[in-house]
């Protein structure tokens, strides 16, 4: 230890290297944190809350997005440092939206009782609720008083209001700049994005480039899905892509700047790859996709670059519990019995 001491006195210019790298460090934790993941909980064979955690913390994931209030989970989470965004279920959305007082408990119990504790960055109205069903007219209203509760709490600057939606909802998307809300989508979602730039909130969006592959695999080349294409497929204007991710997220910038929210951000509220259950579904792919995104989400899209993209993969576990189509139980990062399925860096 004498020794250390006595090279930093001799030597300035490492001394001062050594300052600006203490100096440097918090930036590195901002770079490092732009990616997520979502923790799923659709499963009977999946680990207790407190080994979830160190998971995430042992891997370096920095952030997690969780579906629904889950008090064992939010416990598990005090002190961990990782920034949560957590969901409203949409089965809840239509009584906190008749009720403030059944917002504000909704706030208290599942907010405030962990909070500092727990590091809640974003609560998401609903997930990918779609307009043409009824609780579509509920969203915005639960989103208003969510937020007046959270105000009330003085921390609307530090936990942000949104609703998770999804590609679905843009209309014309190719090319990207045509992207729009139109019809049913645009009732619905125009007075939200109007919402969201008045409070200076972003809006929570679900990318998926797998299923748009599988939808259209002549049109939507496998190595355009996974960024893998040697070449740019689409040029729109000024605008050069070479992955679908790019241009489903710039789609959507398009359709919130014509729905009037030019300044609005757009967080990847979920993105992933399945490794079995159906068509290009493999390891393989799945671990290029993930890879890829990890690395492509630093530098920004097209109509937004260099800024780092959030962004939160789907996610962190199978779940073997989970409906759907039989590729929806293979999104995850890990097996079951914490297992990772890729080399992946999350740093």
């Amino acid at each position: 230890m004498a020794g250390f001491h006595v090279t930093i006195f001799y030597n300035p210019p490492f001394l001062l290297s050594l300052m600006l790298l203490v100096l440097f460090l918090p930036n590195l934790h901002i770079t490092d944190a732009q990616v997520g993941v979502c923790n799923g909980q659709s499963g009977n064979n999946l680990p207790s809350d407190q080994e979830v955690v160190q998971l995430y913390k042992s891997n370096g994931i920095r952030r997690m997005r969780m579906y629904g209030p889950n008090p064992k989970a939010l416990q598990a989470l005090r002190g961990s440092n990782i920034e949560l965004v957590l969901d409203v279920p949409n089965n809840d959305i239509q009584r906190l939206a008749n009720d403030a007082a059944a917002a504000s408990k909704w706030v208290k119990d599942n907010v405030l009782s962990y909070y500092p504790g727990v590091k809640f960055r974003i609560i998401a109205v609903g997930n990918e609720v779609h307009p043409d069903t009824p609780l579509a007219q509920y969203v915005l209203l639960a989103m208003s008083k969510i937020y007046d509760a959270i105000a009330s709490a003085g921390l609307k600057d530090q936990i942000k209001v949104s609703t998770a939606t999804y590609s679905a909802l843009v209309s014309n998307s190719y090319p990207p700049t045509r992207g729009s809300f139109e019809g049913a989508s645009r009732s619905f979602m125009g007075p939200i994005i109007n919402f969201l730039k008045n409070t200076n909130n972003p809006l929570l969006f679900n990318i998926y480039p797998y299923f748009s592959h599988i939808d259209d695999p002549q049109k939507v080349p496998l190595s355009y899905a996974l960024f893998t294409a040697s070449r740019v497929v689409v040029q729109d204007n000024q605008f050069q892509y070479r992955n679908l991710f790019d241009a489903l997220l710039d789609a959507a910038y398009s359709a919130v700047e014509k729905a009037g929210g030019p300044n609005v951000e757009i967080v990847v509220s979920e993105s992933g790859w399945p490794s079995a259950g159906g068509p290009a579904a493999s390891v393989e792919n799945a671990g290029t996709y993930y890879k890829n995104l990890i690395n492509h989400v630093k530098g920004g899209s097209p109509k937004r670059p260099g800024r780092a993209i959030e962004t939160y993969l789907f996610a962190m576990f199978d779940e073997n519990t989970k409906p759907g189509k039989p590729s929806e139980q293979h999104f995850g990062l890990f097996t079951p019995n914490k297992q990772p399925k890729y080399q992946l860096n999350f740093n």
